[in-house]
Parts: C-alpha cells; structure tokens; sequence
C-alpha cells in the first residue's frame, strides 16, 4: 500500500479500503480523534497505534489535509532518526 515516510518513520499511509492514516504524538492523536469525530486508523486488521483516521468529508478539503499531513511529518522528523 502507498505511504510516506522520513527520518526512517512511515506517516501517512493507505489501507486495502483506500482509508488515509496520519501519524501524530499521543496527545496530538486524542486531540484529532475528539476533533474529527474519527479512530485510531486501523490496516488489514491491525491496530496502527500513533495514526488517526482522516475522515472521509475531509478529503474533499486539500488545504487542511496538507496542514495536517505537514503536521505528522514534523512530527516524525522529530523523533531520533532510524
């Protein structure tokens, strides 16, 4: 499945059912999950735990996907490189 990853971290990335995950901190994700009315983004049956569902009707929206998408990539680029 395509995805997106830096500093050796994935942070987006699509399922089988053509879902889009983002990768955000503990806190940020349980900010995102309230926000979007969404879950912990779930691929071929498992858990991805650090990725929140985006939301169908955001989508539609390129703008506010680019900034959260920005988001999850600094966040990763945070974290000690792999």
């Amino acid at each position: 499945m395509p995805y997106t990853s830096a500093n050796g971290y994935m942070f987006s990335l699509f399922n089988k059912a053509g879902e889009i995950g983002f990768r955000f901190s503990k806190e940020v994700q349980q900010k995102y999950i309230k926000k979007f009315d969404s879950s912990i983004y779930k691929s071929y049956n498992a858990v991805m735990k650090g990725y929140v569902l985006i939301p169908e009707q955001m989508l539609s929206d390129l703008d506010i996907l680019a900034k959260y998408l920005n988001e999850s990539f600094d966040y990763v680029m945070s974290l000690e490189p792999k």
